[in-house]
Parts: structure tokens; sequence; C-alpha cells
């Protein structure tokens, strides 16, 4: 969220203190993230130590703290893991919310502070150390596995199928005039995205036990998701595991090299990634199906936040600029097109 939820300090405060058994002495609110559903503050305490608390509305999954505590307990430091509550667990549930706290990691993110080569290496060495990571049968029960699923199109091509028939005049949400305005100006590409991701899942699909290569992933692995210490080139913290999954490893390796938010798209980072990851065969049918769906997910989503006017007007606004935005020349879009003709 880019503007604050409807819930006073006082609130916060009084739930720290009952779940969390901490004394409060400072909320702040950060704009920050692109998840219209999820506010975020820095919390100081009485002793000096600051937290960063997490607010999410909707639902939740538990795996999305399980696994990122598991990570770090298990010899994966740079996972940043939440703290637990006064009753052992690792998230609280009132006011509408789901309440998930963590240390506060002095810092920036890698869209504000660029990666040093030593962040590089550390990144692909804890990343190398995820997917080879072996949850417990019971925790690994509950995390996805790969499908190939249609979701994402689908919603895509029903708003293309809006956008074709519905008139946005004047009297339109003026977000939602933008976005069908330039949607059609886009509309073959964005017809050729969902088709190449279509037909690459399904090659993936009917492999003979592509199943067997899968390994956790993080699935979100973009700069806004790796916090740097400006003063310590070697310690970092990889952050949001709301949607881990089991899939072929290039799902997360898609964004070292993707360009997602302008940045991540040299040969050069790439290399120094996987000098810390360690030789790999890169898999790139999987890769040029990884890219090609995280921009139809980012349509679908931005579509449903701007055409269904979810959230307030600022959040709208940056979903308009960063759906936009992946169509720039060199971005995300002309990567993946890239990484398609190495394919074929």
């Amino acid at each position: 969220m880019l503007t604050p939820p409807d819930i006073a300090t006082d609130t916060i405060v009084a739930f720290l203190g009952e779940h969390y058994a901490l004394r409060a002495l400072l909320v702040a609110f950060l704009p920050i993230g692109a998840d219209a559903n999820a506010a975020v503050f820095r919390v100081d305490t009485d002793d000096d130590t600051p937290y960063f608390l997490k607010l999410k509305r909707g639902e939740f999954d538990e795996i999305a703290v399980s696994v990122p505590a598991y990570l770090r307990a298990h010899g994966i430091p740079r996972v940043m893991a939440p703290l637990a509550t006064t009753t052992g667990q690792l998230w609280a549930s009132g006011h509408g919310f789901t309440w998930i706290l963590y240390p506060y990691f002095e810092g920036d993110n890698g869209f504000r502070q660029p990666l040093s080569d030593a962040h590089w290496v550390a990144l692909g060495r804890s990343m190398r150390a995820v997917h080879a990571s072996r949850l417990p049968q019971e925790l690994a029960s509950r995390v996805p596995r790969e499908d190939y699923s249609p979701r994402w199109r689908d919603i895509v091509m029903h708003y293309d199928r809006q956008v074709e028939t519905r008139v946005y005049d004047d009297a339109d949400d003026p977000f939602a005039r933008r976005l069908a305005a330039f949607w059609r100006t886009r509309r073959d590409e964005i017809h050729a995205m969902v088709e190449r991701a279509e037909r690459l899942g399904q090659l993936l699909r009917q492999r003979t036990g592509a199943a067997d290569a899968f390994v956790l992933c993080h699935t979100d692995l973009h700069a806004g998701n790796v916090l740097l210490n400006a003063r310590d080139e070697l310690e970092l913290a990889i952050v949001d595991w709301d949607a881990p999954i089991f899939a072929l490893k290039e799902r997360d390796l898609m964004f070292p090299g993707g360009g997602i938010g302008a940045i991540w798209d040299t040969a050069r980072e790439e290399a120094l990634f996987y000098q810390g990851y360690g030789a790999t065969d890169i898999d790139l049918v999987a890769l040029s199906y990884y890219r090609y769906e995280r921009i139809v997910e980012d349509l679908a989503a931005y579509g449903e936040q701007i055409f269904e006017e979810q959230g307030s007007a600022e959040d709208r606004e940056h979903g308009l600029e960063g759906t936009i935005g992946q169509f720039d020349p060199g971005r995300v879009v002309s990567i993946a097109h890239q990484t398609y003709e190495r394919v074929r």
C-alpha cells in the first residue's frame, strides 16, 4: 500500500503489546510495495529495538511464514523469517488483518540501492541453498507444485475482451481509461505473449519426469524483495515469501537478467549471480516461459487493480505506470522476446 490503512496507531500499539509483549513507542507507516492488500510499518520500542510490521488483508496461507522460518532455522541466514508471538505462532489475526512481525533490517531494497559485486555473489549462493533445501514432509505437502495453470492468461484475455468491446469515455475512471487506451495499442503483442506462454507451458507440462527436477522456489525474487546493508557487502535479506512453490529452478532464475523494474538486466550481473549460485544448466524453454508468464501475471494483477478500481488512487497510478513501463525499449517485454528467440 502507498497510503495508510484504516487502523489507529493506538490499536496497533495495543495489539503488539497483547500478542508480542512489545511496548511500542513509535509506529510509522512506510509507503512502499506494490501489493495493495499489504501495509507495512516501522515499530520502535522502549528498549530501542526496531521492528518491521506487515498487515495483510485477504486470504493468508501460513506457508508464507513457515517456509522462511524453516529455511533460516536450517542454515540459510539471509532468508528473512518472522518473529513468533507470545504463544509461539508466526503470525496473529485481528482487526481484519493478518499480522506478521519481523526484525527491522537496516538498509534499503535493491531498487533503491544497487547490488555490489559481493551482494550479487551472496544472493546467488543463498538461492542455491534454497533450491537445494529439503522441507520436512508435513510442510512440503502444503507447498503448491507448479502446474502451468492458465489462470493469469485467462484473466488477461478476459480484460482483453473487455477492452475490445467497452467504450471508455470521460465519465469512466481515468486510470481505467488510460490503461484501456494503452492496451489497445499493444493488443497484438499481448496476444503473442499469452499464446507463447501457453505453448511453452504445454511443452513443459508434457515432459516426462519434469516434476522430478522441481525445487523450492521463492517465486518473486525481484530487487524489491532483496534488502541490502550498505555498510556490509555480505549482508542481505531475502524477504516476502508470500507464494513459495515447487517448480523448475528457472522460476527464480528468470529474475537475474530479466529486467524487472528496469534493473537487473546486464550480463555482468547475471555472471556475478551465477558465480555464487554455481554451475548449472539453464533450461531456455523454462526461462522463456517464466519470463512471459511473469509479464502476463502482472498484466492480470494490474488489470484487476485498475479496471476493478481496487486500492487507493496512488496504488492504481503506480500500477498503471508499472504496466506501461514494461513495454519500454529494453524492459521486461523486450527481454522476454529476446529469450524466446534464443529458444527458437
